[in-house]
């Protein structure tokens, strides 16, 4: 009787395209959910500089404050100066302080499909750019 020790080259070939098959499938859906969960952490994000604002406007006499601003007060996390979960976040303030508009853009179309923004009506919207937001929708508040 004789006894085989190992894999033949036939049966390794088998198994390498048996895993490429399945990685071809999984992987496109594994980067569609880290799309969907940055873009809810956008969201969330600016939620929270909405929430912030309101803070600190409440204590700076109605007047709303700069990302160094909201940071230095302890309102927000320091991360937010750079890219947080596939996200830069910006906020620009009128001249007379009485308005801001804070945009979260994706770093790129792999991070995220869409871009967003919000004002003091705390209303968060998809970006006014088309090509950012979905399809009919930009400028739209996000549903």
């Amino acid at each position: 009787m004789r006894f085989s020790r190992g894999f033949s080259l036939l049966e390794l070939l088998i198994v390498v395209a048996i895993i490429l098959i399945i990685a071809t499938i999984a992987i496109p859906s594994l980067l569609r959910s880290r799309q969907s969960a940055n873009e809810t952490a956008a969201v969330s994000t600016l939620k929270m500089i909405n929430t912030a604002q309101v803070t600190y406007s409440s204590a700076a006499g109605s007047t709303y404050g700069s990302m160094a601003e909201l940071i230095g007060q302890g309102l927000m996390e320091s991360s937010l100066t750079g890219t947080k979960s596939g996200y830069n976040y910006t906020i620009a303030l009128s001249t007379d302080r009485l308005n801001y508009t804070a945009t979260a853009i994706a770093a790129s179309g792999v991070m995220g499909r869409y871009d967003y923004y919000t004002s003091p009506d705390y209303v968060l919207r998809y970006s006014t750019d088309s090509a950012r937001a979905p399809a009919g929708l930009a400028g739209e508040p996000v549903r």
